[in-house]
């Protein structure tokens, strides 16, 4: 994860924008997550994509709630520990406060087909959430075989397995990727090789080195051809001048 300055928001901001995404996101986990990622790094731009998905993985691993667990790692990356709390309270209170005053009224409604036609609804736009979240943090990865098969692998694992085992969970699931990944570690360095994520920066440093490359050839035709031209201008302002003496002379 990249270290950049601290973005220009005050710690009112970092809580009224987590308030608003705990009040408005239902479904919680990954897709509060998904909200987070489109309001903080498309919209307020105070962390990118790419940050976002190295906290989910942070915030997966470790015990909490994981909407709950990111926002806490977004808070602390912006304003330290401060930010974790503020940004902690601003995800957690709105729940808290309306699952407080709705109780007896959700209690009461819970058999009510209206009440359970409209979360049948909810429950749609989660997944749809859910889907779009593991989109858009996919595009962060380099697409190349071993990402593709450790997505593959853990995808059937963590729907198949708990199927057949019971003790299944998916924190071991999150605990062989880290175990796969030493290892993978381990063989690349010993042959030399970098990273995944590593030859993906290589190649995105590359493409933009081509790109400034093509971009400074392009400016040196265009100042060569203007240069040409204002040589031509010169030579035949010179030739005139030339001529018009020749003339003067003549007479």
């Amino acid at each position: 994860m990249k270290k950049k300055e601290k973005p220009a928001a005050s710690l009112w901001s970092l809580f009224i924008t987590f308030f608003k995404i705990g009040a408005f996101t239902f479904g919680g986990g990954y897709a509060m997550v998904s909200v987070m990622e489109e309001e903080l790094a498309e919209k307020k731009k105070w962390i990118t994509s790419q940050d976002m998905l190295d906290m989910l993985v942070i915030a997966e691993s470790t015990p909490g709630a994981i909407a709950v667990n990111t926002a806490t790692s977004v808070g602390y990356r912006m304003h330290g520990v401060i930010g974790g709390i503020v940004a902690t309270l601003g995800v957690v209170l709105p729940s808290f406060i309306i699952i407080s005053a709705l109780y007896f009224v959700i209690s009461a409604l819970e058999g009510n087909r209206w009440y359970n036609a409209a979360f049948k609804g909810v429950n749609a736009c989660v997944a749809v959430l859910i889907i779009n979240a593991f989109v858009k943090m996919g595009k962060q990865l380099p697409h190349d075989v071993y990402n593709y098969i450790v997505a593959v692998v853990a995808f059937v694992v963590a729907t198949v397995v708990p199927t057949y085992v019971e003790w299944f969970d998916v924190v071991y699931l999150i605990i062989i990727g880290g175990v796969l990944g030493l290892v993978m570690f381990l063989i690349l360095r010993a042959k030399g090789k970098p990273l995944p994520l590593e030859a993906f920066a290589e190649t995105v440093n590359a493409d933009n080195k081509n790109a400034d490359g093509e971009t400074l050839v392009g400016n040196d035709v265009r100042e060569t051809a203007e240069q040409q031209t204002a040589d031509n201008a010169t030579d035949v302002s010179v030739d005139n001048d030339a001529n018009a003496s020749s003339d003067k002379e003549g007479k």
